[in-house]
C-alpha cells in the first residue's frame, strides 16, 4: 500500500507566498488538500493568491520574515485559524546582484537576514508547536551547492540553509519532525523574466543543464508537496536539487 501524497487535515505555512515559487508551492499544497497560511510583506499579492486558491482553507498574514515578532504572530494565526502547524515551507528570499568587489556590508546583512536567519527563526518558532509527523521544507538553491559566476553572499546564504537543514533534521528527528530542502536552478518567475529574455545568458544556462531547458513552476512545487506528505515519511536531512541535471554537469 502506497503512503498518501495527500495533505487533508494538515496546515501549511508558506513564506514568500505572494509571487513566483512561493505562490506555486502554496497553490500546490492547497490542491493537495492542506490548509494554507500565506506569508509575505505585500498584502495585495497575498490577497491575489488567496483569491486564486478560492478556498476557505486559505488565510494570509502580512509579515516580515526578518522580524521575530512578525513570525510569532504568523505562527499564532495559523494555530488560531486552523488548529496547528504541520508543514512549514521557508521560501522567502532575495538577492542583490553585486560583483564581489562591489558588495557592501549592508548587502551582506540584508541577504543573510532574509535568506538564512529567517529560516532559523521561522523554523524555531513553528517547531515549538509541531507534533510527530510534521515537515519543514527549506528552499535553498543550486547556488548553495555549486559555484556560480557571481553572487557570493547569495551563495553563502543558500549554503547555510543546506547545512541548517541537516542539523535541524538531526536535532528534531527524535520528535518526529522531518526537515528537508529543495535546491532549484532557473525557473520562469517574475524575478527571472528579465534575465531569461537575454538569449546569450539563457544559452549559457542551457549549456550546463542536461535537460536543455529552464524549469516550470509546477516542477518545483510538486516535489515540495511530496516532501511534505506521508509518502516522504522516511526522508529527512536531504536537499533535493530540482535543476534539470545542472548540479551533476561534468565534461560534455
Amino acid at each position: 500500500m502506497l503512503a498518501s501524497f495527500r495533505l487533508e487535515g494538515k496546515t501549511a505555512i508558506v513564506t514568500g507566498a505572494g509571487k513566483g515559487i512561493g505562490r506555486a508551492i502554496a497553490l500546490a499544497l492547497g490542491e493537495a488538500g492542506a490548509n494554507v497560511l500565506l506569508v509575505a510583506r505585500t498584502q495585495d499579492d497575498l490577497e491575489q493568491v488567496k483569491k486564486e486558491m478560492a478556498s476557505d482553507r486559505t488565510s494570509f498574514a502580512v509579515a516580515d520574515v526578518t522580524v521575530r515578532e512578525d513570525i510569532q504572530s504568523a505562527v499564532r494565526q495559523a494555530i488560531d485559524r486552523f488548529g496547528g502547524v504541520d508543514i512549514l515551507v521557508n521560501n522567502a528570499g532575495m538577492n542583490i546582484r553585486s560583483k564581489l568587489d562591489d558588495a557592501t556590508d549592508a548587502e551582506w546583512q540584508k541577504i543573510m537576514d532574509t535568506n538564512a536567519q529567517s529560516v532559523f527563526m521561522f523554523s524555531q518558532e513553528a517547531a515549538r508547536h509541531m507534533k510527530k509527523g510534521a515537515s519543514i521544507i527549506n528552499v535553498s538553491s543550486v547556488g548553495g551547492e555549486r559555484a556560480l559566476k557571481t553572487g557570493v553572499i547569495y551563495a553563502a546564504s543558500k549554503a547555510a540553509i543546506i547545512q541548517m537543514t541537516k542539523v535541524m533534521a538531526m536535532e528534531w528527528g527524535e520528535r518526529g519532525i522531518r526537515v528537508n530542502a529543495v535546491g532549484p536552478w532557473y525557473f520562469r518567475t517574475p524575478l527571472t523574466e528579465g534575465i531569461l529574455s537575454d538569449q546569450a545568458y539563457l544559452d549559457s544556462i542551457l549549456a550546463v543543464t542536461p535537460l536543455k531547458r529552464v524549469g516550470e513552476l509546477p516542477e518545483v512545487a510538486s516535489p515540495v508537496v511530496f516532501l511534505a506528505s506521508d509518502a516522504a515519511g522516511y526522508i529527512t536531512g536531504q536537499t533535493l536539487f530540482i535543476d534539470g541535471g545542472m548540479s551533476i554537469h561534468g565534461f560534455s
